[in-house]
């Protein structure tokens, strides 16, 4: 029997857990698990902020990380995807071939996202992935004393840019514009923890602010004010890769593949799609926030319903759901908002330094589980049953 073709696009903390977690669940030799990525190293997107400032990352091989595993690791660009050929297009310094798969799983991610604001593509830096974090390193390594930087973006990743830069150059004018009040969504007690750190830190906070255009040497407000910016940074929101709007997938306005309890695409059954690529309806009938938070466990709730589809077996149902926000306002303070179910802040919360520890565990936490998907429980590599029985489960499970 030809061994069953499963490829993962995008090694970020969804799609290197989904295949790790695969190859871990399913005999290597009924299936194969490819791995298709740009970078040969994995990329802690969490930790993009420290990068920006000049703090040397541990680097992560994929290929270490992995290794053992039976994943191989394609080191190439996704420029298409045809689902009704099932075919992933992929280019290299070879030139473009195209893969057959049998089950794709769809974990490309998303990047920055200008929103159409004039002379943000061309002013603003991002810190979406590590190009953009190294860019606006060297951005903010060539600024003098005195000059200012402006983060632009209320949410945790604003947040925490705005608290590392103005830490690690306290001779820096750092400001934060925003949209809504300084810790929207937060409960009062970590609001006032925000407002204090920002005191300490310097950092002024342009409330209720919307950001009309970029220039190279301030932002404009929509209500005709200017904010000094030798150096923006924006982090408003993000935008998903465009691959998955190109095919023939059913997707939302913006982009994300919408999928089922189990990740699989609503269209093309033999597709799965993970992380911030996945429209993802949640407790509460939320979709899932953009984040790590959401990323992981969606992967692992894909790669045990592929594992258990192909072997027969149960498919699992698990219910994705929050526990709490982790924030890093610098090295050595944090916090880390307890939240309900469907992400609603509790009146609890960890603060200080406690909370730092707390927020840099969670970090190290999510690079381990990438390497140990299974979070250290007992391998069982489960045989693939013949096609007629997978479908015959298939066909049991959506009718119970």
């Amino acid at each position: 029997m030809q061994k069953h073709r499963v490829i993962v696009l995008g090694a970020g903390y969804a799609g290197a857990s989904a295949a790790g977690r695969l190859a871990r669940r399913l005999h290597r030799g009924d299936v194969s698990v490819t791995l298709v990525n740009a970078e040969p190293d994995f990329v802690e997107r969490v930790r993009m902020h420290q990068l920006a400032v000049g703090q040397d990352l541990k680097p992560r091989p994929i290929s270490e990380m992995l290794e053992g595993t039976g994943v191989e690791l394609r080191l190439a660009k996704v420029t298409g995807v045809d689902v009704d050929r099932r075919t992933v297009a992929v280019a290299d310094e070879n030139g473009t071939v195209e893969l057959e798969y049998d089950t794709l799983v769809y974990a490309l991610g998303s990047g920055w996202n200008p929103q159409g604001v004039p002379g943000t593509a061309e002013h603003a830096h991002e810190i979406a992935g590590r190009p953009g974090a190294l860019r606006l390193r060297e951005s903010l390594a060539n600024l003098r004393a005195g000059q200012s930087v402006v983060v632009v973006g209320g949410g945790l990743t604003g947040i925490e840019a705005a608290t590392e830069i103005a830490e690690a150059r306290p001779d820096l004018d750092v400001a934060l514009a925003a949209r809504g009040a300084l810790g929207d969504g937060f409960a009062p007690k970590s609001r006032q923890h925000l407002r204090t750190a920002f005191d300490r830190l310097g950092i002024a906070v342009h409330e209720h602010t919307d950001v009309a255009a970029v220039e190279a040497d301030h932002v404009a407000t929509a209500e005709g004010t200017s904010i000094p910016a030798a150096v923006t940074v924006w982090t408003v929101g993000f935008g998903v890769h465009p691959v998955a709007r190109a095919s023939a997938l059913e997707v939302t306005d913006t982009g994300q593949i919408v999928v089922d309890a189990t990740m699989r695409s609503v269209s093309h059954p033999d597709v799965y799609a993970i992380g911030d690529a996945a429209m993802v309806i949640g407790p509460g009938d939320k979709p899932l926030r953009m984040s790590c938070a959401s990323g992981v466990p969606t992967a692992w709730q894909a790669a045990d319903a592929i594992a258990a589809r192909l072997t027969g077996t149960t498919v699992p149902a698990v219910s994705i759901r929050y526990f709490n926000q982790c924030v890093s306002l610098g090295r050595k303070d944090g916090l880390i908002q307890y939240v309900t179910a469907d992400d609603r802040a509790k009146g609890a919360a960890l603060t200080g330094r406690i909370a730092a520890v707390y927020k840099e565990l969670v970090c190290k936490g999510a690079a381990w589980g990438v390497a140990n998907p299974l979070l250290g429980m007992p391998t069982r590599r489960r045989h693939v049953v013949a096609r007629e029985q997978a479908q015959v489960a298939s066909t049991a499970e959506a009718t119970a």
